[in-house]
């Protein structure tokens, strides 16, 4: 497998895991199996990317997972930075380790809306740093099981 796009996802089954790529954590996201819901499930601490993969792609198949969801990271005008590189590199390592379906998905503003929704809940701060990547992961998969359900 390889990169794939929305009409591949759209034909494949199963639940969706999604990705959450930061600089200091990776937030893990879990779809049903019909793909209707997106659940937050944790947060993995970057340490080596070896050890960051080992607990990534067990996750992926603890959870039976048939693709990899990813925020890619764009700037706000829509072009790719160093950071959508540092992405792309991080799933293509991946991909040398198993070589798993992953799709990208425009993750501009999620840990932003995330954040705001927290702070509307009056969530501590603590509450706000343990939870913020997980939580994006979700809100990243969530769009891309809205998108996948749209009729167009």
């Amino acid at each position: 497998m390889a990169i794939i796009t929305l009409d591949e996802l759209r034909t494949s089954s199963g639940a969706l895991l999604g990705l959450d790529p930061g600089t200091k954590t990776l937030g893990l996201a879990i779809s049903d199996r019909t793909r209707l819901i997106a659940t937050p499930l944790h947060t993995i601490t970057r340490e080596k990317f070896t050890i960051d993969a080992a607990k990534l792609l067990k996750t992926y198949a603890e959870n039976q997972a048939s693709a990899l969801i990813i925020g890619m990271p764009v700037n706000m005008d829509g072009s790719s930075g160093p950071r959508a590189q540092s992405v792309k590199d991080f799933a293509a390592n991946l991909r040398r380790l198993q070589d798993i379906p992953i799709f990208f998905w425009d993750e501009r503003m999620s840990t932003l809306a995330v954040t705001r929704g927290m702070l509307e809940a009056d969530m501590s701060r603590k509450k706000r740093k343990a939870n913020v990547d997980k939580l994006a992961a979700s809100y990243i998969l969530q769009g891309v099981l809205d998108r996948l359900r749209a009729e167009f």
